[in-house]
């Protein structure tokens, strides 16, 4: 099946155009909606997303109407593919049943994994900087020394034959931070 998605951002915007441009593709369904692109809730996306199966093919007349970040879209277009589900763009010419859309599409990833990596060096170049000037103290711990939920924790191991289970269920601290607190009291 092939299946047309058109948004709009709001209720008083026409979706006729897009929705032209679909049932010229020849989509099967189109599923609309009228929600703002910076929503995390899109039911009528969100549902049929979830509903597509091998072989379906999602189309969108452009990459805005999905209202998501280029690394959100990729992440997507990845987890369909996984499912053997295709996708395609219309004014970009982007179909993932093509060699091409295929191409345009790991040229995008390509450029969004090197954004994430250039984010992430001026990070560490930053961190470095704070710390040549005695700023940086880096991660705050969770369970410091006079952590109140983990002092009562151990106290119970101590005082108590209840498990640790049980002591990590009554003070709220995670059993994995418990056993390294454990180890390092040894």
């Amino acid at each position: 099946m092939i299946y047309g998605y058109a948004r709009v951002s709001a209720k008083d915007q026409n979706l006729d155009s897009q929705i032209e441009k679909l049932k010229e593709y020849g989509v099967d369904e189109i599923v609309s909606e009228k929600v703002s692109g910076v929503s995390k809730k899109k039911q009528q996306l969100d549902d049929l997303i979830e509903n597509l199966t091998n072989g379906d093919t999602l189309v969108i007349t452009r990459m805005d109407r999905l209202g998501r970040s280029t690394v959100q879209l990729l992440q997507l277009v990845e987890s369909l593919q996984e499912q053997d589900i295709h996708f395609v763009i219309l004014n970009l010419g982007i179909d993932t049943r093509t060699p091409t859309g295929k191409f345009f599409l790991t040229v995008m990833a390509a450029f969004s994994e090197l954004d994430r990596e250039m984010i992430k060096e001026k990070q560490r170049a930053g961190i470095e900087l704070a710390k040549q000037k005695g700023k940086y103290r880096g991660r705050l711990k969770k369970y410091h020394k006079n952590h109140a939920g983990m002092n009562h924790a151990i106290e119970l191991r101590k005082t108590t034959d209840k498990t640790v289970k049980e002591i990590c269920s009554i003070t709220g601290v995670s059993q994995a931070a418990f056993y390294r607190k454990w180890r390092e009291l040894d």
